[in-house]
């Protein structure tokens, strides 16, 4: 998150990975005659299956993109920490020119590492107690990452529930990013931590969402208009592991354009 250069936002890019994807939005009507409460309590089951310790880490490579791109990549991925796995349900994108990213004041002690390679976690605090997650994108010295606003539990139910303090297996669990802080035990201290190496907390591979949702992103009011209009917010269609507010999200088209 540099500083910003211009206040007219980037193009937006789609790659052929991404068109793999096909969009869509789960509607009630496409789930049957359950209610909303039913279809949320049967989707927010967790399944209690421990990961091969072989589980596939992407190579430093995978995260050396604009983060626009990185953001709905990261989308099913899991991450690992000890006994925590979680599944990766909603992101947001933050660019070197962006009005509403940590970069724009420049390099500090606090948002160094997000001018370091891709891979690496950039975890702040926020309001003095939440530590929010980033995955830095990009080469070194751009300046931008991809915020993890919310996740689902594949394992480690109980260590979640207990660093949470907060018993239920439903979706408040872990929507919302301090939430995800708070369910992996991170401090500032796992700042510049790279999610490509085995050993403490990893980003291991999992199986792409059936289709993503985008939107403007959350709490950003002080961002510039375009920036905070934006749609630089990615969730997993057929999660119900989502924060609010979900109703600005929208099933994503094939190809989303904007002219600079």
């Amino acid at each position: 998150m540099a500083t910003v250069k211009s206040a007219t936002p980037p193009r937006f890019k789609r790659r052929g990975a991404r068109r793999e994807t096909t969009p869509c939005r789960i509607t009630l009507s496409q789930r049957g005659k359950r209610t909303a409460e039913e279809e949320e309590a049967s989707a927010a089951v967790v399944v209690h299956r421990p990961l091969s310790e072989s589980a596939i880490l992407p190579p430093p490579s995978f995260f050396l993109v604009d983060s626009l791109d990185l953001a709905p990549r990261l989308l099913g991925k899991l991450l690992r920490r000890d006994d925590v796995v979680l599944r990766i349900t909603e992101v947001e994108a933050y660019r070197a020119n962006d009005t509403a990213c940590h970069g724009r004041f420049g390099v500090t002690s606090r948002t160094a590492p997000m001018f370091g390679p891709g891979g690496h976690t950039y975890v702040y605090m926020c309001y003095g107690i939440h530590m929010m997650l980033n995955v830095v994108a990009d080469k070194e010295g751009v300046g931008a990452a991809v915020l993890i606003r919310s996740c689902a539990p594949v394992s480690g139910l109980a260590t979640i529930q207990q660093r949470r303090k907060q018993r239920t297996d439903k979706p408040i669990l872990l929507t919302g990013p301090g939430k995800i802080g708070q369910a992996l035990g991170l401090s500032t201290s796992w700042s510049n931590h790279p999610l490509y190496v085995p050993g403490g907390l990893e980003l291991l591979d999992g199986p792409a969402p059936e289709g993503i949702l985008v939107g403007p992103r959350v709490g950003i009011d002080y961002a510039s208009p375009e920036h905070v209009a934006a749609p630089w917010r990615f969730a997993a269609a057929d999660s119900p592991w989502i924060s609010a507010p979900k109703n600005t999200l929208k099933a994503q088209a094939n190809e989303v354009n904007e002219e600079s």
